[in-house]
């Protein structure tokens, strides 16, 4: 399981987001769109897997495996984004601009909402034999989360505001942390080893994850949860997208940046005496 050292992966990282902002729309939003689907499976798996065994820690040991595929396969998270495309600015790479990152971005956004958008619909006519019955059981708690995760928070004003954001600070901390995992190997096992620790941590926390969001707030509210589409944007999506871009951007992208791309200056040490023997 070949290591790299952090010079080596944080400019990968600054590669990554370069190639990111270059890239065609149309295989943008493909590897978005992929992305947003394979991640809001493996949200509907963990979910299940919880509800079942009634084991929280089961479904975040088991949700990683989500993330580790769409990474392996070359697809794109907003929160890994959020992250990677600021390096390749800062870099000062030839030919990337803001505007190229926000484009990016976007594009990343509504593809990961599509392919999680898809799968909410897909999962809820499971969850309902085709909308024919209420949900199951595992339905009827995904509208518990909803309800939770926005009414819940907007019940405390702006303390739960601030909840909700520092979560998803949190969050992209532990995520973008599984993003520069895949890149701290060059064997398959490695990365998904690298990738698995913080994915867990971040599911089992209850961290908020824009992109997990645009599957379950959505399916939530086709299975019956009891909240409404303003108070998913107001009370999750969009002050977690701010928190996520905060978390990756600062507690991961800058810090690697600064001390493995742009280091501070070393500090003088002493020279160190020279010791001779006394026949000298």
């Amino acid at each position: 399981m070949a290591y790299l050292a952090p010079t080596d992966f944080v400019t990968k990282m600054i590669d990554a987001g370069e190639a990111k902002i270059f890239m065609s729309t149309r295989d943008t939003l493909v590897r978005a769109y992929m992305a947003g689907a394979i991640l809001a499976l493996a949200a509907a798996f963990a979910i299940t897997v919880t509800v079942q065994t009634g084991n929280p820690l089961a479904g975040a040991i088991l949700f990683p495996v989500g993330f580790c595929l769409l990474y392996l396969l070359g697809f794109d998270l907003l929160t890994g984004v959020f992250t990677l495309c600021p390096l390749a600015l800062i870099d000062k790479r030839p030919g990337v601009t803001l505007g190229g990152v926000l484009r990016n971005w976007t594009l990343v956004f509504f593809g990961n909402f599509a392919g999680a958008l898809t799968v909410a619909v897909m999962m809820a006519i499971i969850f309902t034999t085709g909308f024919t019955e209420a949900p199951n059981v595992v339905g009827e708690k995904i509208g518990t989360i909803g309800e939770g995760r926005t009414v819940g928070y907007a019940a405390h004003g702006w303390a739960g505001m601030l909840t909700l954001f520092v979560r998803a600070v949190l969050c992209n901390w532990m995520v973008s942390t599984g993003v520069v995992g895949a890149m701290l190997s060059t064997s398959v096992s490695g990365k998904v080893i690298a990738m698995w620790m913080p994915i867990m941590l971040f599911f089992y926390m209850g961290f908020e994850h824009s992109i997990v969001n645009m599957y379950l707030f959505p399916s939530g509210l086709m299975l019956g949860g009891d909240f409404s589409f303003m108070d998913y944007l107001l009370w999750n999506e969009l002050p977690t997208v701010l928190g996520n871009l905060v978390g990756g951007l600062a507690f991961v992208g800058l810090t690697l940046y600064s001390t493995h791309i742009r280091p501070g200056a070393a500090r003088n040490t002493p020279a160190r005496g020279i010791v001779t023997s006394p026949a000298e």
